[in-house]
């Protein structure tokens, strides 16, 4: 099954490591590393239109991404919940 988010990007959610809120995670002396490690390696996918909400984490084929999203977390996991029905 895959996740739907905006602009027409799928994600398979075998593949889904977790999605965090940028609300909580943003404060998080962990999540800036990461974006500055991620975005240095090209693998920052933003696809928020306008204030993102979200981060999805996931394990590619070769390396992680993260897919920056205006979806709230609920709203994902609402789409996440809708696929597995």
């Amino acid at each position: 099954m895959f996740l739907q988010l905006e602009h027409g990007e799928s994600i398979a959610e075998k593949d889904i490591i977790g999605v965090f809120g940028l609300d909580a995670a943003g404060a998080s002396p962990l999540t800036k590393p990461l974006f500055i490690r991620k975005e240095e390696q090209k693998g920052v996918v933003n696809l928020a239109s306008d204030i993102p909400a979200s981060f999805v984490l996931v394990q590619g084929e070769y390396d992680d991404t993260v897919y920056i999203s205006g979806l709230s977390t609920e709203s994902v996991a609402r789409r996440l919940h809708r696929t597995n029905d």
